[in-house]
């Protein structure tokens, strides 16, 4: 019995310890809380068992008289084993008043027990040996209902134990010894397997104690429950696998079971090197992903892989991790990051993209044949009329061969009214030449692009040209300030240029909404080491929201007529190509001024 008193000694110091640690820990949690019930209830078994062998034979004390107490905790420790074990896989649970029933058969437990004498439906014959006990009827309902509780804990400590493999399994072993040991040891008891006393129940608890001890010093497991983190890593997007210094994958999530259609039995434990020969999926990619695996094992950067599966129809960014620990390397982190509707998405932008911009280069084109036919009718016609007032001169001069009245000083007159004629055709064929020459440029610049060195006059001059015809028909006048030696050189692609110069006049001849008789201006300045180019008009002006998105994104302002990509890739194409930058100064019904801000050779 003095074997059983110093047991029962070191019982009651650890649970005293462990329920001081509970106490004084902050934050509690709900585990801390059910945890520190269940040491409240081995306390109690323990203190009235340690009193039963030190006083009952001495004071001549009925051993049953201690039980009565010492089963306050054996009663009730099962169901709070239970409730150990549904925070254990929950992480938290609300209480419902449903369980509030499962304390109907410890309650009356120990109503029996405390009125045994009336009526022995607990004990016919009470003995400290389990094997010369008799129980009463009651006793064994008592026993089924506390061993059913018992081993639905030990369950859900196994199931999610299993679930949750890795670091924290080993916390959960200990969980789990601790819990099965005494369970085993009571049961070969109750059933008279084994001769033991009823002093090995604390005893085998004690045990349950030590590993519930270690679990919570050493893993810290109350400090974060286990499934928790199991759920977290469930519920995240990106699947990961987690191979151990072998290669055999170890840990998963259940996102990589889902995405590659896997079963976790038949996952866990299996090498790397299996998996991809089992796999069609990394059929082309086996030595690639491999290698990369070992590659990570001797490096800290994160090596990437992208991937189509075809099976699946999905598209993966891998990342692959080494795992270290003050250098030492413990294994590798997979992690699958599925791209598959960035990428569908992208595809979709790009051929939205590809549409806008057919858009936009008809639109550009349909631009072109108005400016040629406009720009062209004139001179031809009147390259028409210089060739009606040479035939007349021509006519004239045939006449007056061998007229007598005809002096030398009408021949010198006819032949200056024919040079004249002619002075005019050249005009017109030059203008025709530079109309020419810019729809030429702004044709090609739709499908090619080709930068070299041009002056402001070049460029200003094919604006003038291109836009003569539409600003003529709005009833718009275009001022042109040069306030810079228009020789000024400037590189790249000069139809490109104009192209850009063209879109914004046009958007601000849209700004007036039909209203004629109205100006933009157009000045070109200089600043520093940049030649600015602006354009102004005085129409209805942007909001500041769209302000702010005009060269982030495809943004209009003309509704159904308008596709926003007219000054996105303007604003692109200056970034890119001219190594410059676009500004834009507006306020609603006051106007716009977009700034082209160039860098110059001279």
């Amino acid at each position: 019995m003095t074997v059983y008193a110093i047991i029962m000694g070191i019982s009651l110091v650890i649970t005293t310890i462990l329920l001081i640690y509970l106490i004084r820990k902050k934050p509690q949690n709900q585990m801390q809380q059910i945890f520190a019930v269940d040491i409240i209830l081995l306390f109690i078994l323990c203190l009235f068992v340690l009193l039963q062998i030190l006083f009952s034979e001495r004071l001549g004390i009925d051993p049953i008289y201690f039980d009565y107490f010492a089963y306050i905790g054996g009663c009730f420790l099962p169901v709070t084993m239970y409730f150990t074990a549904l925070v254990f896989a929950n992480t938290k649970i609300k209480f419902k008043n449903s369980y509030l029933l499962l304390f109907i058969i410890p309650t009356l437990s120990l109503i029996l027990l405390w009125t045994n004498n009336l009526h022995h439906l607990f004990f016919v014959k009470y003995s400290i040996y389990m094997k010369d006990g008799i129980f009463g009827p009651f006793a064994y309902v008592h026993t089924f209902y506390s061993y059913l509780m018992l081993f639905i804990a030990i369950f859900y400590f196994i199931k999610y134990s299993i679930k949750n493999s890795g670091f924290f399994s080993k916390q959960s072993l200990l969980i789990l010894l601790g819990t099965i040991v005494p369970v085993i040891i009571n049961v070969l008891g109750t059933f008279g397997i084994i001769d033991i006393t009823i002093y090995v129940t604390p005893i085998t608890f004690l045990f349950a104690i030590l590993f519930y001890a270690l679990a919570i010093f050493k893993f810290q497991f109350l400090t974060v429950s286990p499934i928790a983190l199991q759920k977290i890593v469930d519920r995240i997007s990106d699947g990961y696998m987690v191979l151990n210094d072998e290669d055999r994958i170890i840990d998963f999530n259940q996102t990589f079971i889902d995405m590659f259609r896997l079963k976790s039995e038949k996952l866990r434990n299996v090498s790397i090197d299996e998996l991809l020969k089992s796999s069609d999926e990394f059929e082309d990619d086996n030595q690639l992903f491999q290698k990369t695996i070992e590659a990570s094992k001797t490096t800290d950067n994160t090596l990437y892989i992208n991937k189509h599966f075809k099976q699946i129809n999905k598209y993966f960014n891998i990342e692959i991790n080494n795992i270290k620990d003050k250098n030492t390397y413990l294994g590798t982190l997979v992690l699958f990051k599925d791209v598959t509707q960035h990428n569908l998405d992208m595809q979709t932008i790009k051929n939205n993209q590809e549409k806008l911009m057919e858009k936009e280069r008809l639109a550009s084109l349909g631009q072109l044949i108005g400016g040629i036919a406009h720009n062209l009718k004139t001179p031809i016609m009147s390259i028409s009329g210089a060739a009606e007032g040479l035939t007349d001169l021509v006519h004239e001069y045939d006449s007056s061969i061998g007229d007598p009245e005809v002096t030398n000083q009408d021949h010198h007159d006819i032949a200056k009214d024919m040079s004249s004629w002619i002075e005019k055709i050249k005009e017109y064929t030059e203008y025709m030449s530079d109309v020419i020459t810019a729809v030429k440029g702004q044709a090609v610049t739709l499908s090619e692009e080709q930068e070299t060195n041009f002056t402001v006059d070049e460029l200003i001059k094919r604006v003038d040209i291109l836009m003569k015809h539409e600003l003529k028909n709005a009833l718009i006048d275009l001022n042109i300030n040069m306030n810079h030696n228009e020789s000024t050189e400037l590189y790249g692609n000069v139809n490109s240029l104009v192209q850009v110069i063209n879109n914004m006049i046009s958007n601000s001849i849209q700004s007036y909404e039909g209203k004629p008789n109205q100006k933009i201006d157009l000045s070109i300045t200089k600043k520093d080491s940049n030649l600015i180019i602006s354009i102004q008009d005085y129409g209805s002006g942007m909001s500041k929201e769209v302000k702010d998105k005009l060269f982030k994104e495809m943004i209009t302002t003309k509704g159904k007529n308008g596709t926003g990509l007219g000054l996105f890739m303007s604003y692109s194409n200056i970034r890119a190509h001219f190594n410059g930058n676009i500004t834009v100064e507006s306020e609603p019904q006051k106007g716009t001024k977009f700034n082209i801000i160039l860098p110059y050779i001279k």
